[in-house]
């Protein structure tokens, strides 16, 4: 079982988004011409771009994870990420990016354990997310509680799974969360689409790639190194779109 790996530390390294919910008042009759009163409760779930050599990516932060989706969007507009590098990268598992060392990084430098000052981020698992394909996720250290990195993601690649291994995935699961039970929407998408479901609860997912799978693909498929980073540098850029 593959874990996600920041320098020499482990680092742990979708998805249902929220409703909108709207209501509306009742009308008391015959005020025929009168319309029902709505209220909104307006998203925050924010649409990123992230561009690279291989193409480009659209992903969406979920509002179910706001203190993930604030620190990431933070960070975007910061322009942190942009030229830092996916700097490990694993066919059928994930691609992982935004330690700040790697932006200046020769080739023979050795990636993955750094992070910005301040404290980690808390945990935000949700049982209606999970690591499919696509899926955009926190990375972490072995600390206790899985509070995850204030900069290090990773996306997922992952491979399909079928009925009897996602079986005894969701028991592994249920060590920990004794309630938690795959749906039956979710097992059709490890079946079809495929991910990564042993990280199901371990490591917060906050959003998903919604367009340009394909380029999660590309970048799976390069060579690599020795430490998984790949033979020629793969960079990025990020912004916003909303």
């Amino acid at each position: 079982m593959k874990k996600i790996v920041v320098g020499f530390m482990m680092l742990a390294v979708v998805g249902a988004s929220a409703q909108v919910k709207k209501t509306i008042a009742p009308v008391k009759k015959p005020v025929a011409q009168a319309k029902p009163a709505t209220a909104t409760v307006k998203s925050k779930e924010r649409l990123i771009e992230i561009t690279t050599d291989y193409g480009v990516m659209v992903a969406k932060l979920y509002d179910s994870t706001p203190l993930h989706r604030d620190n990431f969007v933070k960070l975007v507009q910061e322009k942190f990420y942009d030229s830092l590098l996916f700097h490990r990268v694993i066919s059928n598992f994930m691609l992982q990016g935004g330690d700040p060392v790697s932006k200046t990084a020769d080739s023979a430098a050795m990636l993955g354990s750094g992070s910005l000052p301040g404290e980690r981020i808390p945990a935000e698992f949700k049982a209606g997310i999970i690591h499919k394909k696509g899926a955009l996720a926190a990375a972490r250290d072995g600390n206790p509680q899985k509070a995850s990195s204030n900069c290090q993601f990773y996306i997922v690649q992952g491979k399909k799974t079928d009925t009897a291994q996602l079986r005894q995935i969701e028991q592994g699961v249920k060590v920990n969360n004794p309630n938690f039970t795959y749906t039956k929407a979710q097992r059709e998408i490890y079946q079809r689409i495929g991910g990564t479901p042993f990280l199901d609860q371990n490591y917060t997912v906050f959003g998903e790639v919604i367009s340009g799978l394909d380029v999660i693909d590309k970048i799976a498929a390069l060579q690599t190194r020795p430490g998984d980073r790949p033979v020629k540098d793969v960079r990025m850029k990020i912004r916003l779109l909303n």
